[in-house]
């Protein structure tokens, strides 16, 4: 799973410039489900419903950071009572129904408390890729197991995610925040086999080779690229360009009357911002 793909950024798909031809290699040897809609713009919400099967309204987790409840039959609970191991790498965005399980007596470090605590997979690894630090502390409270990764690697500072991994180098020599689209053009300032992509993938190829054979399972392999901050390691910050991406599809009615909401929005800083050429041009291709 990638967060935030859209569906046509594949070769496979049809894109006209983009070359995916690893994901082009798994689609011809699985299956790709091309009439497929999510459930939810909102990246929890959409999740729960994948790993539950159902819709936002039925499951409960409308929103980012709202627990599952606890009583909601997962893919991991399906599979596991056919006897195949589902296990985590990476992504779930998951918030654990802590009061529920409280209240049914169900403690949270326990095999039923960690499944329910993690969409009903076990976790060989859970990273949701977003540790940065503003002004009321980090965004995610645990310990990133990627950013234990950088410092083994030499990484420097309290937070090399932050600082290497997902920020550049400005002309000064300063550091250059992936969180303001403006270093969207620049590259990453880390080795490109240290970035987050390469990393699990690393991680999931460690879980491939520990498998014993003995039982059937099944690897929720979830990366969080290419969700923002839009910024990566050479050489891919500048593969493209925005002449090459392919315009998004709007019919004439959405230009003459947009919907109230997406007008207003467009009259917003970020929107506006997005109607400069500069902007677009250093930001897209990104």
């Amino acid at each position: 799973m990638f967060d935030q793909l859209r569906f046509d950024y594949l070769s496979c798909a049809g894109h006209k410039t983009l070359n995916t031809p690893h994901m082009d290699r798994l689609a011809s040897e699985g299956v790709r489900f091309s009439h497929v809609y999510v459930q939810s713009p909102i990246c929890g919400a959409s999740r729960m419903s994948f790993y539950t099967g159902r819709y936002v309204q039925s499951h409960g987790a409308a929103w980012n950071n709202f627990p599952l409840k606890v009583g909601e039959q997962t893919l991991g609970d399906h599979l596991r009572k056919i006897g195949m191991e589902a296990w985590l790498i990476g992504k779930t965005h998951m918030k654990a129904g802590l009061e529920g399980m409280v209240r049914l007596g169900i403690s949270p470090d326990s095999i039923i408390g960690a499944r329910l605590s993690e969409c009903g997979f076990d976790t060989y690894i859970r990273d949701d890729g977003l540790w940065a630090e503003g002004p009321d502390g980090y965004y995610d409270t645990r310990r990133s197991p990627y950013n234990e990764y950088l410092e083994a690697k030499g990484y420097t500072g309290e937070n090399p995610w932050q600082d290497y991994a997902n920020a550049g180098v400005d002309e000064t020599g300063d550091i250059a925040s992936g969180w303001l689209m403006k270093n969207a053009d620049k590259a990453a300032n880390i080795r490109e086999r240290d970035s987050e992509t390469p990393w699990l993938t690393s991680r999931v190829i460690d879980f491939i080779e520990a498998q014993g054979g003995a039982e059937p399972w099944l690897a929720h392999v979830s990366y969080i690229k290419p969700h923002w901050p839009y910024i990566v390691p050479a050489p891919y910050h500048n593969m493209y360009g925005h002449n090459e991406i392919q315009p998004v599809i709007r019919s004439e009615a959405e230009r003459a009357a947009p919907h109230p909401v997406f007008a207003a929005y467009q009259q917003r800083r970020i929107g506006r911002a997005f109607q400069r050429e500069d902007v677009r041009a250093a930001v897209i291709p990104a």
